[in-house]
């Protein structure tokens, strides 16, 4: 049996001499901490939208840990996605470690992990969407800072460290200058600009100093290098491009509150810090308060106490809540001058002078009591319209302090019964309802199937909402147990705050053809000295229904029990004292019976504790699982798409004769050791992973566990393909780049190749022997035996000459091969899948 003869000992070692420390540590140290200093620096324009120092601790922790799991993965030469899989596990360790409870081992993800975290980021989410920046640095923010600049963390480290690209990471740090820019109403800090600079300027000039140390080892402009390994840093920065505006127009779409009046989700307003109102109510919401502020300072309502409404909604939309109309709001008429009698009001009740000091209020909506007649003090930007009865302007700001002239009077009983609403006299828009759950409809129809007139069909589903009927004031809502959230809520969670309350008595309202908002505002707040002063936590929901020639009538439905619900004469029993509005206390009005369900209404079943299938229902808006599956989607077409881009350009060069290797995607200028061209060469890989992880996403929003098997099964099944391929990698590399081991590395390859293709040789062939075989086999043409002689010959002198260079006609004559064996003997899907040459490897 003829066996391969031994290799003769090395002659020599080609091996450059070992770098002194000092530059050891620049060219392997200093890279990723300027990256890492650059993506904290750039972290700081946070302040512009999160209040405190607490976040960038959490920051700081964040990009160290990444940029030392870089650091220690690429010392021992891992893959540069591998790095960038176990840099976003480490920065998941952490997440979970440090937000979460039920970690595995406390930091490793499980399914309850996973969901909690799910819960934090929701929570994130809602308070930037209803918050005012800068919002509080809670521990759902500080979460989602710490995701964000840790993902931004490992773009930089990848693009500055592993792709020797730093000047795109400009592109990256801008955008997140972007976001803060973009949701802050204040200029940013002119410090954060300074320190981004400095820091990107620093990381320039780190990576020029180490390409000067290694200028001997490149080619110099102009000397030979091709055009393919000039064009991959081009590709990365335009890569770099995409994603950085794809990820800006994904990030700054969440938005905050304080839209212009009918700008619809989309539309932001500018101006200056503080706190406003979220134009909008939530069927299935959680009341996260945060801290005390003082909005207002209130003088001249006495002992009165009312409602102050900042803007009114119109607009019902199932399953979800109520919101302001699609359309742009009325032209209004400036609020500096006298203002259109309010519906109801005819002039000949008394006035009463309110002085309102706004304190931490910014926001578009000016708060008014009763119906206003007139204010003062106000700036010519600020428009009136009569028919929601809101004070607005264009661009959120700062309200200086104003009086309003308003009418505060109240019907009686009596005349509330008598009104009578023609059509004409108020929009369809106020009666208009969706169809609504039968259950809703009939629960509605039996609670007012006794009363004759609006009034007392209104008071009935009013006094529905009670403790004696099971309903309870709280920030959190109760599990859903139906998928219909309006329904959930009346027959069986009955558990909220004033916008469930507010939401579901405005909608059985419209069921009956009455015409009903939802209005928002504030409670009448507590006294305090002179005035009344009305805090962030008195931020409230009521209903408003018209009543003909009385105009708009409170009817509040929320039994609070901390004395701030407001009771007028019209909802009292007969026998309550007279005088001013009251408040509620214990969840009740005075006299309890007041708010008794009709006689003949049936007990509502009660909330399923396991209503199998529906507990899990959430809001139907895009959580983070969605916001994740379509980064995931968006880079994995940027990643798909640089992958064939780069390599229809190694195929065109190939073709034309060129020294790049198609599969590799690198040139054999790049493969002396650009990083860049490492990356471009994984592109396919990572492009795989992104899929997968897209697939996962989309999965997750039907359900997690079949994500969860949806990803095993895709991960088992292409688990051997990956790693045959990723060997592949490494010999195409260690060819291009003229290693020492180059022929061993382009042999075994083609021996796997034929394996694959199921006509294993034997490794006691000898190589002419083999390669006789793989011609004869797989059929090669011209080009491929040529080649195939120059593989051998190279193999041969390598083994017997003991000379550790490699001829540098290997890597063509190589690809050659590879070449005609993809013509003549294309690999199955099977054999790509389940490729032969790693199994029957595992077999030995």
């Amino acid at each position: 049996m003829t066996t391969t003869p031994p290799r003769p000992a090395q002659q020599h070692d080609p091996t450059p001499p070992p770098a002194p420390r000092l530059s050891l540590w620049r060219g392997s140290i200093l890279a990723p901490a300027a990256a890492g200093f650059a993506t904290v620096c750039a972290a700081t324009s946070l302040t512009g939208v999160v209040s405190g120092a607490a976040w960038l601790g959490y920051v700081i922790v964040a990009v160290v840990l990444v940029g030392c799991t870089g650091l220690a993965l690429r010392s021992i030469r891992t893959p540069t996605p591998v790095v960038g899989l176990a840099q976003i596990a480490v920065l998941t360790f952490m997440v979970i470690g440090v937000f979460t409870d039920r970690g595995i081992a406390a930091i490793f993800p499980g399914p309850a992990a996973f969901s909690q975290l799910s819960d934090v980021l929701t929570s994130a989410f809602e308070q930037i969407r209803t918050g005012l920046p800068p919002v509080e640095a809670s521990p759902p923010i500080l979460c989602l800072v710490t995701i964000a600049i840790g993902l931004v963390a490992i773009l930089v480290d990848t693009l500055a460290v592993a792709a020797a690209a730093p000047a795109a990471t400009g592109l990256v740090l801008l955008c997140v200058y972007a976001v803060p820019a973009a949701l802050s109403d204040n200029m940013l800090p002119w410090w954060t600009f300074l320190l981004g600079a400095a820091a990107f300027a620093a990381l320039l000039a780190v990576d020029g100093n180490h390409r000067h140390r290694r200028w001997r080892t490149r080619d110099a402009p102009g000397t030979g290098t091709s055009p393919e390994s000039a064009s991959t840093p081009v590709a990365v920065v335009a890569i770099a491009v995409v994603l950085g505006l794809v990820a800006g127009t994904v990030v700054t779409a969440v938005g905050t509150v304080s839209r212009l009046p009918g700008a619809g989700r989309g539309g932001l307003a500018g101006g200056v810090g503080g706190l406003g109102v979220n134009p909008f109510t939530n069927l299935r919401g959680m009341l996260d308060q945060g801290s005390n502020v003082e909005l207002f300072r209130v003088r001249g309502l006495g002992e009165d106490k009312r409602l102050l409404r900042a803007f009114t909604l119109d607009t019902y939309q199932p399953n979800k809540g109520w919101s302001l109309p699609g359309t742009p709001m009325p032209a209004g008429v400036p609020a500096n001058l006298p203002l259109p009698a309010a519906p109801g009001d005819d002039g000949t009740s008394r006035s009463r002078e309110i002085q309102i000091e706004p304190v931490n209020w910014t926001d578009v909506w000016m708060p008014v009591y009763g119906a206003p007649r007139r204010l003062t003090g106000v700036a010519p930007n600020w428009f009136y319209d009569q028919t929601s009865g809101s004070v607005y302007t264009t661009k959120r700001q700062s309200v200086a302090p104003y009086s309003e002239i308003a009418s505060l009077a109240e019907p009686s009983k009596d005349d509330l019964r008598v009104s009578d609403v023609k059509p004409d006299e108020v929009s369809p828009m106020y009666t208009r309802i969706d169809p609504v759950d039968p259950r809703v409809a009939q629960l509605t129809q039996q609670i007012t199937a006794r009363e004759s007139n609006n009034f007392d069909r209104a008071s009935a589903i009013w006094r529905y909402f009670t403790a004696q009927n099971g309903f309870t004031y709280d920030t959190q809502t109760a599990p859903a147990a139906d998928a219909d959230a309006l329904t959930d809520f009346l027959l069986k969670g009955k558990r909220g705050f004033c916008e469930q309350f507010a939401s579901a008595m405005g909608v059985m309202l419209r069921v009956l053809k009455i015409p009903s908002r939802v209005a928002i505002g504030f409670t009448t707040g507590v006294p305090n000295g002179d005035h009344r002063t009305i805090t962030s936590q008195d931020a409230h929901a009521w209903v408003e229904v018209y009543f003909g020639d009385r105009g708009w009538v409170s009817f509040d439905p929320t039994p609070l029990s901390d004395g701030r619900g407001v009771i007028p004469p019209y909802l009292r029993p007969d026998n309550s004292p007279t005088g001013p509005s009251a408040s509620s206390g214990a969840g009740q009005p005075t006299n309890p019976s007041s708010r008794q369900a009709p006689t003949g209404v049936p007990a509502p079943p009660t909330a399923s504790a396991g209503d199998p299938g529906q507990a899990g229902q959430q809001d139907d808006e895009p959580g983070w699982v969605g916001i994740a599956g379509l980064i995931a989607l968006v880079l994995a077409l940027a990643a798909t798409a640089a992958a064939v881009l780069l390599a229809s350009r190694g195929r065109r060069a190939g073709g034309q004769g060129g020294n790049s290797t198609e599969d590799a995607g690198i040139s054999a200028n790049s493969a002396r050791g650009s990083p860049a061209n490492g990356v471009t060469a994984w592109l396919p890989l990572v492009a795989g992973v992104l899929w997968l992880a897209a697939i996962g996403f989309a999965a997750w929003l039907l359900s997690g566990w079949l994500a969860i098997v949806l990803i095993v099964v895709l991960a088992a099944a292409g688990t051997p393909a990956t790693l045959r391929e990723i060997g592949r990698r490494r010999r195409l590399h260690a060819i291009a780049a003229h290693s020492p081991e180059a022929a061993d590395a382009a042999w075994h390859e083609l021996l796997d190749e034929c394996a694959d293709r199921g006509t294993p040789i034997p490794s006691s062939e000898t190589a002419r022997t083999a390669a006789q075989k793989l011609a004869t086999e797989h059929h090669l043409d011209g080009d491929g035996r040529d080649g195939l002689r120059t593989v051998v010959g190279v193999l041969e002198r390598r083994w017997y000459s003991g000379t550790e260079t490699t001829d540098a006609t290997l890597a063509p004559a190589f690809e050659d091969v590879r070449r005609s064996l993809r013509r003549n003997a294309p690999v199955s899907w099977k054999g790509r899948l389940l490729p032969k040459s790693l199994l029957n490897r595992f077999r030995r």
